[in-house]
């Protein structure tokens, strides 16, 4: 192999599905959190205009919550980190996810699509602060100085995700695409399959998830059961004899 060969990168699009075998709810299932809570009160800049101590108290039981169940990486988090660490090109975990069971799994190249929990953003000057502590409407930005501009730093419903053109920088670069634990409903994330194939001719897409999602179609390649064990398998695989 003459030195200067870079390998195509790669570009995996994971989803609530990943994490759901650490022991996070997704939103989704028959049994997740939108069964539990109106999303329209929680979960829109409306709903923060119109009730902010409501909106706040769910993002703080939530977080509180999280942190209290001590949830921790799976395998299929390790597996991904471990194809970062060995495989000899650009490696890319693109998350619909806002818990850090990525980076805490060890990858270093995690783009939070939906932005982060334990972070909060000023609707008055924008700036972003990592903390655990509590959000009430009396909270004062750190940096402006403002009361009551305080909110998680997430995306909700509505509003337009993050780091877009940083992601499709790394889609342009891709020569493998993973969806892994996704729904295939949440836009522009279901969209990304389609973005790639047509930009990249010679792209390989596998979707691999607990069962086919609404997209399935525009996948070369299905591998369906827990992504516990179908990732550790699959980066096995291309670290091994590559993805064709």
């Amino acid at each position: 192999m003459h030195q200067d060969f870079m390998p195509p990168g790669i570009v995996a699009l994971t989803g609530a599905g990943i994490s759901k075998e650490s022991g996070i709810d997704t939103f989704r299932d028959k049994d997740g959190l939108w069964t539990r809570v109106t999303l329209e009160e929680v979960a829109t800049i409306e709903a923060w205009h119109n009730d902010k101590k409501k909106v706040l108290d769910f993002y703080n039981d939530t977080r509180k919550s999280f942190r209290a169940a001590h949830i921790v990486p799976n395998a299929a988090h390790k597996a991904l980190a471990r194809l970062e660490q060995k495989y000899g090109g650009e490696v890319t975990v693109v998350t619909q996810n806002i818990d850090p069971l990525h980076e805490q799994a060890g990858s270093k190249r995690v783009i939070h699509m939906h932005g982060r929990d334990g972070e909060s953003r000023c609707m008055n000057c924008g700036t972003v602060t990592v903390s655990d502590i509590d959000l009430t409407p009396q909270s004062v930005c750190p940096h402006c100085k403002a009361v009551g501009q305080l909110r998680p730093n997430i995306v909700w419903f509505g509003e337009m995700p993050m780091h877009v053109d940083e992601i499709d920088d790394v889609l342009e670069r891709c020569g493998l695409f993973l969806a892994i634990g996704t729904s295939g409903e949440v836009y522009p994330a279901a969209g990304y399959v389609l973005q790639v194939r047509r930009s990249r001719p010679r792209v390989h897409t596998v979707e691999l998830n607990l069962e086919p999602s609404v997209n399935r179609t525009l996948f070369h390649e299905h591998i369906y059961g827990p992504a516990t064990l179908t990732v550790p398998a699959f980066v096995d695989r291309v670290l091994a004899y590559g993805w064709k």
